[in-house]
């Protein structure tokens, strides 16, 4: 006898024998016992998973002697000759080359006739899809109508180029990819028939090439004893195949979890260089990275992964290293390149450098995450700095400034008292700050915050115009109290940080108010107080004239006032320095978080 494949000569011959599709196999098993058989079956699924095998075993199980029945005889003289092809009654067509009107006008001709020698007439079409849409129009009235001894049973890679009205008259069963620990069984099973000596490594990398396709797996396995003789290892599995070992696949994944780009690239050029499939490469890589988001997700049940029990223990051990964001970030980067590699010229170039945005992707920040910084960063120095000391110091206690109510309705806020327009004398220049007081002996609010606005300006113009928007609110128990109106709640986030708190308790101390501290607040300004505009902002005169006795006194009339700046309207100041922009730390936690840049715009 000649020889025959292993994919021919280990072929299922019965339900039982049929590896994966026991959800297939049992409702027709169901079927044939409950005689509920339709008259048309069609039978979807990738190529090499069963689907014209189970068709044959189906018309085994109605054509066999005394049947239908599920459990057959495999001597049976009509089960041997479906087995071997030359049943009279078990019509096998080619769709692909029997597609035309013609041969469906045959085929409607000739099954009027009763079987032969069975009890049905059987007609297997491979690859139905391939029929043209007049084929299957003529088809149709047949197919929904057939004589009571005609079985239609239909197998094809392609469901969706079936028409719509050929499905509806079909019960349809979907075959599934084939696990591969069922792969490694069955093949396991055959090398031990055939007398072959073969890895478990190597079945591994068999099944695992085979994407879920038996007949594929045994192709394959065919081929090596062919190739290698009776003893075949995992080497020679990668080396015919141009497969990657999955001890360098997780080599590669480690290297990429592990933000080590070198490492990579060395092992990818490795890989390269040994003539290892890229897309293949690829899809084991997301494969990998596949089953550890589904370790993660599922909390550890590996019933979920079709892993070998070295490649389990390795997922254990990186599954705690890296979140499920960071992999699903990661695989996005893979499926793109995936997705471009059969279009691009350089192939390697491209894995390369897809592994490195992989590495970046790893170490990437989620919008939400950054978002949560922002905040954190708003809300960071207010907490403990805003508050005063529980314990006293050894200087004399400052006199107690009031908070002012507020008025009916918000007004603009004034950095000093307005006063006419008259010529003032030169001043002389001030040795040192000296501590500000109303006549009465209560701290110049007023004065002290231009004071402290000049000082700023000169320290940090940046802090300055933050504050432009502020008011002083009050002044006790060595705490100052800033406060902005409730348009411009928002700038609280913005200038309440610890380095904005540093540079007003050091103008604070060089005016002669040591150990004070500052808090932020949103209130409203008093009515009879505008907000001056930031060109306003001088050294103060050495011989300023006493104010009232008053938190706020209110402005005396003017014969020509100054116009009020509006709100939100940008600061008139100075040059801007760039380096004390970006020594904000606002700017500074926004440009490492974003790894921006500033750029400056001249029109």
């Amino acid at each position: 006898m000649s020889y025959q494949v292993i994919a021919r000569k280990y072929r299922p011959q019965r339900f039982s024998d049929v590896v994966g599709q026991e959800h297939v196999t049992n409702t027709l098993a169901n079927a044939v016992n409950q005689s509920r058989i339709a008259h048309a079956y069609l039978f979807c699924g990738p190529r090499g998973t069963g689907k014209t095998t189970i068709a044959r075993i189906f018309a085994k199980a109605l054509n066999c002697t005394d049947g239908p029945k599920a459990e057959f005889d495999d001597n049976d003289t009509r089960v041997q000759e479906i087995t071997e092809g030359r049943a009279l009654d078990v019509i096998e067509i080619d769709g692909a080359s029997n597609n035309g009107v013609e041969q469906v006008r045959e085929l409607r001709e000739t099954c009027k006739y009763a079987p032969a020698t069975s009890k049905f007439k059987i007609y297997i079409i491979d690859e139905v899809h391939m029929l043209s849409t007049q084929a299957f129009n003529a088809l149709l009235k047949t197919l929904e109508e057939p004589p009571a001894h005609v079985k239609f049973l239909f197998a094809t890679t392609d469901p969706e180029k079936v028409l719509p009205t050929i499905l509806s008259r079909c019960q349809r069963f979907d075959l599934r990819r084939i696990p591969t620990a069922l792969i490694v069984e069955h093949l396991g099973h055959i090398a031990k028939q055939e007398g072959v000596k073969i890895e478990d490594a190597a079945l591994y990398a068999i099944a695992r090439g085979a994407e879920g396709g038996m007949r594929d797996a045994e192709s394959t396995l065919d081929q090596l004893i062919s190739f290698c003789g009776n003893d075949i290892k995992e080497p020679d599995v990668l080396s015919m195949f141009g497969l990657t070992a999955q001890s360098q696949i997780l080599d590669l994944t480690d290297a990429v979890l592990n933000a080590d780009a070198e490492r990579a690239l060395r092992e990818l050029n490795d890989l390269a260089k040994n003539g290892k499939d890229l897309g293949r490469l690829l899809s084991d890589l997301l494969s990998h990275f596949r089953n550890l988001l589904l370790f993660q997700v599922s909390k550890g049940d590996m019933k979920l992964l079709e892993v070998s029990e070295a490649e389990a223990a390795i997922i254990g051990k990186q599954a705690p290293v890296v979140s499920a964001e960071t992999l699903t970030r990661i695989m996005d980067v893979l499926t793109d390149a995936e997705s471009r590699l059969r279009d691009t010229a350089s192939k390697k170039i491209l894995v390369e450098v897809s592994l490195l945005k992989a590495i970046e992707a790893r170490n990437a920040v989620s919008i939400d995450a950054v978002l949560k910084q922002l905040q954190q960063l708003r809300s960071e120095g207010g907490g403990g700095q805003s508050t005063a000391p529980a314990t006293t110091t050894a200087q004399a206690p400052r006199p107690a400034v009031k908070a002012v109510a507020a008025a009916p309705a918000p007004a603009p806020f004034v950095l000093r008292e307005q006063a006419p327009a008259v010529s003032k004398p030169a001043a002389p220049p001030v040795a040192a700050p000296v501590a500000v007081t109303a006549a009465d002996g209560s701290v110049d609010l007023p004065q002290l915050w231009q004071q402290l606005m000049e000082g700023i300006a000169r320290v940090s113009p940046f802090t300055k115009t933050y504050l432009i928007e502020a008011h002083p609110v009050s002044f006790e128990k060595n705490l100052l109290t800033i406060g902005f109106d409730s348009a411009f709640a928002d700038h609280i986030g913005l200038v309440d940080n610890s380095r904005n708190h540093a540079i007003i308790q050091g103008k604070l101390q060089e005016l002669g108010y040591g150990k004070c501290h500052v808090k932020f607040i949103q209130s409203e300004a008093p009515a009879h107080w505008v907000r001056l505009n930031d060109s306003d902002v001088s050294p103060a005169p050495a011989a300023a004239a006493p104010t009232p006795a008053t938190a706020f006194a209110p402005a005396p009339k003017v014969s020509a006032p100054e116009v009020a700046k509006p709100k939100g309207a940008p600061a008139a100041a100075g040059s801007f320095d760039k380096e004390e922009f970006k020594n904000d730390p606002l700017i500074k936690a926004a440009l490492e978080t974003f790894r921006g840049q500033i750029v400056e715009i001249r029109s």
